[in-house]
């Protein structure tokens, strides 16, 4: 590898100013000796993450000469290989010796491109006070398996398309005000029910970098049909798996059998073990997440429907068929996303959804780690108008408390607020802005 093209490359980031980013509630753990490995979803803000992450330490006084950035794939350097990074951070440490002696700021995007890359980090963990931050997605290597290559030394950190909040920010809408008044009220709840509908991809907000060009097509469905290309790619999939991913995207509710039985009434022929090898494919490649029963017992968390949400609740409308939209669902798979954000990479344990001995539902209910409480439930319901469903969610949460001995619980709406008592407790109602924009505990 010709040190003069990797000069070149370092000294077009350093001159380059950071392209705009918008501030994500995303912290990176930059621990000592351990790499920060950003996974998830295609284009969802990965390598802007990045930037903001180069951002905060300019903040802090870390100046760019500390800071290595190379996206492995650049055409002007062909095929990479360990050299071409063993390269490139002598070079960079020939061009600033004093970042040698300092701690430095390693960034490999699409670090599945090079073979052998492992080691070279691990090596370079070892010898060099570095830190490193790595993403990596695509048909060869998902961004799940990029974490799990490095064997204990590396860091998943989760990265979901924008949240409520952070879409709010993008938009330029202030949600921070507390209490709002009646026009940021309006505003917000009109915010909110966009959101539903549109999802919220990073590149649908940010304007064009000379660093990381972006696609015109802007909308969640672009992640969607690219991040489906990469695990059709991968796996050889058939026709069917595109049926899977259709039907996972329009039901939130379903079992293998339900799931199974729709596809051979469209004469779609698999096998249930082939479509649970689906199921799992596709949410390491993080275009859906399942949520099992609140169950003791492992058979019934297998066994009971297993509720499906997509990364991002543009792509959950972008893919019902007919043009039709299900506000109420795409409300929940908003109020799931919110919750896995908060609880982080807990949340595939933290999460799960009730049913009552009477066989009524709660949609979520969220395990308090590590905050000494009881869990807490929450309800997602669009409307509460009608007399017969606010009966029956009201009592589904009713029995859910009296069974779980909790003596509050949620409601989470698109613009009704208000509290209730029923005879196990208390029921807050809250619409989705507002239950969505609280601050969050850090």
């Amino acid at each position: 590898m010709d040190s003069t093209l990797i000069e070149r490359l370092i000294a077009d980031f350093e001159q380059r100013p950071l392209p705009q980013t918008v501030e994500r509630e995303i912290r990176l753990p930059m621990m000592e000796r351990k790499a920060d490995t950003l996974i998830g979803m295609r284009r969802a803000g990965k390598t802007y993450l990045m930037f903001d992450a180069m951002r905060r330490l300019l903040k802090a006084g870390i100046p760019r000469q500390r800071m290595l950035y190379l996206n492995l794939e650049d055409e002007r350097l062909a095929n990479p290989t360990v050299a071409t990074l063993d390269v490139a951070l002598e070079t960079f440490f020939r061009l600033h010796p004093q970042s040698r002696a300092l701690r430095s700021y390693l960034f490999l995007d699409e670090i599945q491109v090079v073979a052998g890359w492992e080691r070279f980090i691990r090596r370079v963990l070892d010898t060099e006070d570095v830190q490193v931050v790595l993403t990596g997605s695509s048909a060869k290597l998902l961004s799940t398996e990029v974490a799990s290559s490095l064997r204990g030394r590396g860091v998943a950190v989760e990265v979901l398309p924008y949240s409520l909040r952070e879409a709010a920010r993008a938009a330029g809408i202030d949600s921070s005000s507390r209490p709002p008044g009646s026009r940021r009220r309006s505003e917000l709840a009109g915010h909110a029910v966009t959101y539903l509908t549109h999802g919220a991809s990073p590149r649908s907000s940010r304007p064009t970098s000379s660093i990381a060009p972006r696609c015109s097509r802007t909308t969640s469905s672009w992640s969607c049909c690219e991040t489906s290309s990469s695990v059709t790619e991968r796996r050889a999939w058939p026709s069917c798996a595109t049926s899977c991913g259709r039907f996972c995207g329009q039901h939130q509710g379903f079992s293998i059998s339900k799931l199974h039985g729709a596809l051979r009434s469209q004469g779609v022929k698999v096998g249930k073990q082939t479509l649970l090898e689906y199921l799992d494919h596709l949410a390491d490649a993080y275009l859906c997440f399942l949520v099992a029963i609140r169950s003791r017992s492992a058979k019934q968390r297998v066994v009971n429907p297993r509720k499906v949400y997509a990364v991002d609740p543009g792509l959950a409308a972008a893919m019902t068929s007919g043009g039709a939209t299900n506000i109420g669902a795409l409300l929940e798979n908003t109020v799931y996303l919110e919750l896995r954000r908060r609880y982080g990479r807990l949340a595939d344990d933290a999460i799960t959804y009730y049913r009552s001995r009477s066989g009524f539902e709660v949609d979520f209910v969220v395990e308090a780690v590590g905050r000494g409480s009881g869990p807490e439930l929450i309800q997602v319901c669009a409307s509460l108008a009608d007399p017969e469903t606010s009966a029956r969610e009201l009592r589904a949460l009713d029995e859910a408390m009296l069974d779980l001995g909790l003596r509050s619980a949620t409601i989470v709406t698109l613009h009704e607020e208000k509290t209730l008592e029923t005879r196990a407790g208390t029921v807050r109602i809250e619409p989705l802005w507002q239950w969505a924009l609280q601050p969050r505990e850090r």
